[in-house]
């Protein structure tokens, strides 16, 4: 006898191993003969001789066929014998009727697996949640955007021109309308200069398009195809548009030098503040993670292009060209130590700007060695001026991490600290000692371990910024001292504001009276000299 293949749950007895029981015959047999004696197995054991009585075939028992028993619900033996079971089987498949036979010859496959038939069920009712090529639409959903489509379209049997484009991108594609030109470049791959209706349904709506999130969509419309990444000439097309449409930007279109310096500054600014890794090639998780889609809305959906704080404000940008200029004195579009040394008005230490030169915080752009080019110094600007931002600490800290080992020790800061004395001594200010500085600073972060300061210490303090000004920014740290009521009035006006988007307003405002003045003076003085402009 093959005893195996008991069930040893049903007779309520201790867990005993298959090769203790086929080496053991004797308590085999009292097993078998205990769980014959079972009011459970009494009632299967008749509940089968009346099916057999009654001629209902045992096999559609087994099947779950509609027999007696396996009609009776809850009241059924089997319910109290298998609680747990899908359906043991209820009868042997030879002329023996020996249920010992039938569970031998099933094996464990119906009473020992009943997940394998729940999870066979399931793997049914699942829905399909992954399309690597986008979730295809909804039929109603599709019936309507091809119906706007053919609106559009009609008409037009070669297809749609560029300048009709625009109301396809903004009424069924719903994205702002200067990435029209980007889309049309996209579909009329022959330059034609047409879009057939076919081509825009086959690309739009069979290329599931329609059902991306805008945030997919602007990445997909923007990459190229090889591409899994955005890179900073994939939103030239964009900007483009955006400088030749806009009302705001409409006075740019006399000045191609000054539309190609913007679009550059707008680009920088997206990589720097969006592209966290650092690396030039923005992901779609990068994108989904940062604010440029809501920007880009704004910027569509706004006439005064300043209101558009975030990456598009045109003062922003003549705020930081400005400065630049104002550093770059041969004009040659480069700037070295001694230039930068006199950003606002010499704020900075010399040991601050070395750190700078040497790259650390970000390698450079420019070829030149030795020299910052104008990305350079527009990533420098945005982390100098808006130091609450996480790109700003990042880029500080690193500059401040002499040991490049991840913390801020004592010997680090006092490093730093010590050059800043010395200015305030010199100056006749009174000069606070480092041990005073020291209790400050980590009062400000408090850091989890008090032995140094850490880049998270620094991104959970809304002071961060001011331990960095304390370091190196000699102005930004009397300011800091002395509590200075113009910058706590700003603050107020408006709570909204980065600590960026209240320097470039002061800025702007004193650039533009300087400007006037210069204008008075001397006539219609040109700002700059454009013939030492470089192409975009």
């Amino acid at each position: 006898m093959e005893s195996i293949t008991l069930d040893i749950e049903l007779l309520q007895l201790p867990e005993t191993s298959p090769m203790s029981m086929k080496s053991n015959q004797d308590f085999v047999k009292k097993l078998f003969d205990q769980w014959l004696a079972l009011p459970e197995t009494n009632r299967l054991v008749a509940s089968l001789v009346n099916d057999v009585k009654a001629g209902v075939a045992l096999n559609n028992v087994v099947c779950g066929g509609s027999s007696s028993a396996t009609n009776s619900g809850s009241n059924s033996p089997l319910a109290t014998m298998f609680p747990a079971r899908n359906g043991p089987p209820l009868s042997p498949r030879n002329s023996t009727g020996s249920p010992r036979i039938t569970r031998q010859r099933t094996g464990l496959s119906n009473l020992s697996s009943p997940l394998k038939v729940v999870s066979d069920h399931l793997k049914e009712l699942i829905p399909q949640f992954y399309f690597e090529d986008g979730r295809p639409p909804p039929n109603d959903q599709k019936e309507q955007c091809i119906a706007k489509i053919n609106t559009l379209f009609h008409g037009h049997h070669d297809g749609l021109q560029s300048q009709d484009f625009k109301l396809v991108t903004t009424e069924i594609c719903k994205l702002p309308s200067f990435f029209s030109t980007s889309i049309f470049k996209k579909l009329d791959t022959n330059n034609t200069g047409f879009v057939k209706r076919e081509d825009f349904i086959d690309y739009w709506v069979k290329g599931n398009m329609l059902t991306k999130e805008i945030t997919s969509q602007i990445f997909t419309i923007l990459k190229q195809p090889d591409n899994k990444y955005l890179v900073q000439d994939d939103f030239k097309t964009v900007l483009q548009e955006l400088l030749a449409t806009h009302p705001g930007l409409e006075f740019l279109q006399g000045t191609p030098e000054f539309q190609d310096r913007y679009a550059e500054t707008v680009i920088y600014r997206i990589y720097y503040y969006v592209n966290r890794s650092g690396n030039g090639h923005l992901t779609l998780r990068e994108l989904k993670r940062g604010n440029l889609v809501d920007a880009m809305q704004h910027a569509d959906e706004e006439e005064d292009i300043n209101k558009v704080l975030r990456y598009f404000s045109y003062e922003h940008f003549y705020v930081i060209y400005c400065k630049f200029w104002e550093l770059d004195t041969d004009h040659d579009f480069l700037i070295d130590k001694e230039n930068l040394i006199r950003y606002s008005n010499h704020a900075l230490t010399y040991r601050i700007v070395d750190r700078i030169f040497s790259q650390v915080p970000r390698k450079f752009t420019s070829k030149t060695e030795g020299k910052m080019g104008y990305e350079d110094f527009v990533y420098f600007i945005l982390a100098e001026e808006d130091k609450s931002s996480e790109p700003s600490l990042e880029y500080w800290f690193k500059c401040i991490d002499l040991d490049a080992n991840g913390v801020l020790t004592r010997n680090e800061l006092q490093f730093f600290y010590e050059e800043q004395l010395h200015r305030m001594e010199c100056m006749a200010q009174e000069a606070v000692l480092f041990e005073d500085i020291l209790c400050q600073l980590f009062d400000m972060v408090k850091p989890e371990d008090e032995g140094y300061i850490c880049l998270n210490d620094l991104k959970g303090s809304k002071l961060s910024g001011n331990v960095f000004n304390i370091l190196f920014n000699l102005n930004k740290f009397m300011a800091f001292e002395t509590r200075d009521p113009f910058l706590i009035r700003q603050e107020r006006a408006n709570p909204t504001w980065t600590e960026w988007d209240r320097f470039a307003h002061r800025e702007y405002i004193r650039l533009s009276m300087e400007e006037d003045v210069e204008d008075a003076s001397n006539g219609s003085a040109e700002a700059w000299d454009d013939s030492l402009e470089v192409p975009f």
